[in-house]
């Protein structure tokens, strides 16, 4: 990484933001970059971040969540506590307008009525394929969205992904046919997403607030949220990848080449 405005772009916050998902904590990034360093970016990159603030609250009506309206309201209040009178006058302007669209679309959200609810085996099949803070959200849409993201099964993927077959009893599950024969096991039951918390909590990964982590092979940033650096480093490249809170985001940002 040779620059900020390079390891900036690194992040993809204009990719996060156009998703409802990754919308909060995109715009909770680029809270903390603005107080914590956007006075001591250059001024191109300043230039950029502050396209994207912009970019941010213009998507906000599309995002039909509190959580979306939570993190644009932080957002707000960063740029108010953080950028030049000019630039935060203008950006404020902006927010107010896209909150005004978003509470009415919210509500006539609200108020409309028989929406079709998809079964739970295509749930299950779509949910399976979503990184774990994506199938956490998931889980407060709806009752039937909550049940399918709880599901064992998921659960037992995402510890697999994440800390590998804790046992020779545990082999992970690599497709839905297989989860009917992880239900009549005579294995012991084990509640895969009580066990995914605990090891999460006491591993480091347990740490990583921001989704992101560091590779050192590529001395890059990269998204934490799947294990996974785009670049091929052979069977240990996941080793190399260490989790990045929101604050060391910031730091990576500002160093100097």
């Amino acid at each position: 990484m040779s620059n900020p405005l390079e390891r900036y772009h690194k992040l993809s916050l204009i990719d996060s933001l156009g998703k409802s998902y990754s919308y909060p904590l995109a715009c909770k990034e680029l809270s903390f970059l603005i107080r914590g360093a956007f006075i001591k970016l250059p001024k191109n990159l300043q230039s950029l971040i502050y396209q994207h603030i912009i970019t941010a609250f213009h998507l906000l009506p599309e995002m039909q969540t509190s959580s979306a309206a939570s993190a644009a309201r932080l957002l707000a209040q960063a740029v108010e506590a953080a950028l030049p009178k000019q630039k935060r006058n203008s950006v404020i302007v902006e927010y107010k307008k896209a909150m005004v669209v978003h509470k009415r679309r919210s509500k006539a959200h609200q108020e409309e009525k028989g929406s079709c609810q998809l079964p739970q085996d295509v749930l299950l099949h779509i949910f399976r394929f979503l990184d774990v803070q994506s199938l956490g959200s998931a889980g407060l849409v709806c009752r039937s969205w909550n049940v399918a993201a709880d599901d064992e099964y998921l659960w037992q993927l995402q510890y697999t992904t994440f800390f590998g077959c804790p046992d020779d009893n545990s082999k992970p599950i690599n497709d839905k046919d297989s989860e009917d024969d992880f239900a009549s096991s005579s294995t012991p039951h084990v509640d895969w997403k009580e066990e995914f918390k605990k090891a999460y909590v006491g591993n480091s990964l347990g740490r990583n607030t921001c989704g992101r982590g560091y590779c050192k092979h590529c001395d890059t940033i990269v998204s934490f949220s799947t294990l996974r650096c785009t670049n091929d480093h052979g069977r240990n490249k996941n080793k190399q990848i260490k989790p990045l809170s929101i604050n060391q985001i910031v730091k990576l940002i500002q160093m100097k080449t």
